[in-house]
Order: C-alpha cells, then sequence, then structure tokens
C-alpha cells in the first residue's frame, strides 16, 4: 500500500481539472477539499487546474481539452450522480464512482435498503413525510432517535431526538434539505470510518479511524473547524473486530458498486460490539481534518501520493466506441 500513487507517469494524466465548489450545502467544504488536491497534484507536476461547476459549463471541460477530472465535489450535484453522468457524455473520465454507485449512495435511504437485503448491518429507519410520521418513527425505533435529509451529507439538516416535542423541529430542519426524510434509530457506542481505495476484487479497506468528539457530538461544526475532536489511527480497537469492519465495508462498497474510492461511516454498538454501517461517501473530504488522507497516512502514503493515486483511477463507466 506504501506505493500508492508513487509510480505514476505524470504526464499521461494529461490536463486535469479539479472539481470543486458547486452548488450544494457542502460548497464550503468542497472548496476546502478542491484546493487541497489541487495544490498536492500541482506539487506532483500534474498539468491541473480548479474548475467551479458553480461559476463555469461543464461544457468548457471539452471545449479547453481536458483529459481528466477529479471530482472534489460535496454533495448534490457532485457526488450524487448528476455531474458524473455529464462527464460520461463528454467522454472525460472521472474519479470516484460511476452514475448508478453515485446515485445510490447519496440516497441513504436506498442504500439501507441494498444493504439489508445483501444482509450487511444498517441501524433500523422509517422513511417519514411529515413531523406526525416522525413522532410515530420515535416510537417505533425509540429514543434517541437521529433525524436527517436522506440525499445531504457533512451532517447538515441533522437532529438527535429524544421526546416526541422535538420531533416537529427536527422534521422541519430536514425537510428544508430534501422532502426525503430518515428517521434512524441511534446506535450509541463507538464512531469508527473506513475509507476503501480500488475496484472490484481489487478494492481493500485502508486503516480503520476510531472518532472521538466533544461529548459524542461528531456534527459540521465538530467535523471540519475544530481541533478538540480526536482521531485514532490506528483505531486501539481488537485486530478482531477492525478486521470485520473492513470486510463489511469492502462487501458494502462492492453491493453498491462503487469503484476507486469511498468512505463508510460505522457505528459499533456498545452493549454486544456490533457493528453497524451507517452511509458511504462517494467523494469524500480531503481537507486538513479529512479521514481518508489520515488514513492512507497509516499505510505510509502521502496526501500527495493519495491524489495522484485517485487521479490515475479516473475511469468512464462506458467505454468509448472505436470505430
Amino acid at each position: 500500500m506504501s506505493g500508492f500513487g508513487s509510480q505514476i507517469d505524470v504526464k499521461a494524466l494529461g490536463k486535469v481539472a479539479v472539481l470543486m465548489g458547486g452548488r450544494s450545502a457542502e460548497r464550503e467544504v468542497s472548496l476546502m477539499s478542491g484546493t487541497g488536491v489541487l495544490k498536492a497534484l500541482l506539487s506532483k507536476g500534474v498539468d491541473a487546474h480548479g474548475f467551479d461547476p458553480a461559476e463555469r459549463d461543464l461544457g468548457e471541460l471539452r471545449k479547453e481539452g481536458f483529459d481528466r477530472c477529479f471530482i472534489a465535489l460535496h454533495g448534490r450535484y457532485g457526488e450524487d450522480g448528476t455531474v458524473q453522468g455529464a462527464l460520461e457524455l463528454l467522454g472525460i473520465p472521472y474519479t470516484g464512482p460511476g452514475v448508478m454507485a453515485s446515485s445510490i449512495a447519496m440516497d441513504k435511504i436506498m442504500t439501507k435498503r441494498i444493504w439489508r437485503f445483501e444482509g450487511l448491518p444498517t441501524p433500523d429507519w422509517r422513511l417519514v413525510a411529515s413531523a406526525g410520521e416522525t413522532r410515530e418513527a420515535l416510537q417505533a425505533l425509540g429514543a434517541p432517535m437521529i433525524v436527517k435529509p436522506s440525499r445531504e451529507g457533512s451532517t447538515i439538516g441533522l437532529t438527535k431526538v429524544w421526546t416526541a416535542e422535538e420531533c416537529e423541529q427536527a422534521y422541519a430542519l430536514a425537510s428544508k434539505y430534501d422532502p426525503e426524510v430518515l428517521c434512524e434509530e441511534f446506535i450509541a457506542g463507538d464512531e469508527t470510518t473506513c475509507p476503501v481505495l480500488g475496484t472490484g476484487e481489487d478494492a481493500h479497506a485502508l486503516p480503520v479511524i476510531r472518532i472521538v468528539a466533544p461529548e459524542g457530538n461528531y456534527d459540521y461544526q465538530n467535523k471540519y473547524f475544530t481541533d478538540d475532536t480526536q482521531y485514532h489511527c490506528p483505531s486501539g480497537l481488537p485486530a478482531a473486530e477492525e478486521a470485520e469492519i473492513q470486510r463489511i465495508v469492502e462487501k458494502a462498497f462492492r453491493t453498491l458498486g462503487c469503484r476507486g474510492w469511498s468512505r463508510a461511516d460505522i457505528m459499533i454498538r456498545a452493549s454486544d460490539r456490533k457493528p453497524f454501517l451507517l452511509e458511504i461517501n462517494t467523494s469524500p473530504g480531503m481537507t486538513g481534518h479529512s479521514l481518508v488522507p489520515m488514513s492512507a497516512r497509516a499505510t505510509g502514503v502521502s496526501y500527495e501520493n493519495l491524489c495522484l493515486g485517485i487521479l490515475a483511477s479516473a475511469a468512464l463507466d462506458a467505454q468509448p466506441e472505436h470505430a
């Protein structure tokens, strides 16, 4: 693993666009991720350029002769299959999972349905369409319960509710971001995350990171803008627990048809040490606080080589037809 990204012919990568910013609620984080990736690629001699789809038409990518794209967009219009579909039409290879896998993974409810069908552990849930249904979900799932938009990331629009009185405000917040609101059983225990690199049978999980947030609250602020959250990598978990997390994360990645790279979030229930998959991020953060670089570093891979290796994995779902 320590050689990841180190044996790449930089010139063969051609002209590269780092897609960042965009129109989602995670624009601010995306700009931080993209800036870091762009700087790393330039330091390796890549002909890389920043490109913000919120300010420029994607059609300019073809007009300006870009050969591949590093997607550093987060959330809607960047992580949900839409920009992936546009790049398929333009015939420009891109990093990360393809159209279908990106679209499914962005939709937490569809993801959970597939994982449940495949026998993978994920917390129980309800899809709700009103504050009343949110209260009914609380009765069914028990307190505390997580209420969040189905198709957002970075804990945006998320509330932990304890009482029926809190359900109305929690539903109102989540539904501001998505008409599909997910109520999810809360798993009390260790919070962990685990990246995956590669494609198909070659996909492999990196070391698990155990996250200890202030008062157990790993929210938007504690993810990106404070230094109070502790990240343990090595995780300090028993070897058998770490191996089981890596096993189910690899299966979760393949089950959705992911490729290139992703990062899955897992809770370990304190009562019986059972791991539960929460979601999978198909365009993970690459900021100074981000977790994929931290996990890769534990295997001897620098941030710069990580970016280079991911870029080299850029691909298309549909291979161009040759006359």
